[in-house]
């Protein structure tokens, strides 16, 4: 297999994983482990999910510019948005859940902020600095060079030039 079969290989497993992850984190914390749904648990969840869409898209975007061989990542202006409001809904949603914490501690709020916790550090993995090395390579990376910039946010500092 050919070094760019591998690169789409794994960017649609990439995708597909993050889109997956998403009723299956929702079926293992509140079916199996039983996590209550409460507005706090809902709430945490959504703002985790919320990342883990944004995460899915942006690897079919990269795995679309790679099938069209375009410099410039497709969606690149609504990943930039996303990357603003982003930081907007989830301060104001981790205010909500460490409120709900302390006004109710236990199952009903633990986990949403948990959720929300997770969230915040999906947005730094995506936006800002890697945080999952899942690969031999990345992990020679870290130990080489430490932590990398996120793909996404190499991907973002290409700027189209007005003509």
């Amino acid at each position: 297999m050919d070094h760019r079969s591998r690169i789409r290989r794994r960017l649609r497993s990439l995708a597909w994983v993050e889109l997956l992850n998403i009723p299956l984190q929702a079926v293992i914390w509140f079916v199996v482990a039983g996590f209550p749904v409460t507005v706090a648990n809902g709430v945490g969840f959504a703002l985790f999910a919320l990342l883990l869409l944004q995460g899915s898209g942006y690897w079919f975007a990269k795995l679309r510019q790679l099938a069209t061989h375009d410099r410039f990542l497709p969606g690149a202006g609504a990943f930039a948005a996303a990357r603003r409001a982003d930081v907007v809904v989830l301060a104001a949603g981790l205010a909500f859940l460490v409120w709900a914490m302390v006004a109710d501690p236990g199952a009903g709020s633990w986990p949403g902020l948990g959720f929300g916790l997770f969230a915040a550090l999906e947005l730094v993995n995506y936006f800002h600095v890697q945080l999952m090395y899942d690969t031999a390579e990345d992990l020679r990376y870290l130990r080489s060079h430490g932590l990398r910039r996120a793909h996404l946010a190499r991907d973002l500092s290409v700027r189209r030039r007005r003509p």
